[in-house]
């Protein structure tokens, strides 16, 4: 079992089902980023190492999951459902299967990707 598949795992219901859901959209988002647990969560990016050019981040907290991405103020955001966040990050936060939006959430990870620092 990798690391991100036990921290899923970890996570009590309805959060892991929102987390499971939010991997399958990142994973076919970012087919080429490598995905591993750092700083406590999972992050996926294109380094060679965790942590080294990160594009976005999962991370529950007690009553939601936040699905972040690190250039996330520098994508143009017509919903308004990114909230800025420290340095360049934006998020959004998940509380049930049904805020996770597929076409909307891949469409700004492959922006994220496309600005992601190589």
């Amino acid at each position: 079992m990798d690391s991100v598949t036990a921290y899923l795992a970890g996570l009590p219901e309805p959060l892991r089902e929102v987390g499971e859901k939010l991997r399958t959209v990142i994973d076919a988002g970012l087919p080429t980023a490598t995905a591993a647990v750092w700083h406590g969560h999972p992050v996926w990016g294109t380094g060679d190492r965790p942590g080294q050019a990160p594009i976005c981040l999962l991370k529950a907290y007690a009553g939601y999951v936040t699905f972040g991405l690190w250039r996330g103020q520098d994508i143009v955001d017509g919903t308004g459902r990114l909230a800025p966040g420290a340095r360049r990050m934006a998020s959004v936060r998940l509380r049930t299967l049904d805020e996770i939006d597929p076409v909307l959430f891949t469409g700004w990870l492959r922006a994220a990707d496309g600005l992601a620092d190589r």
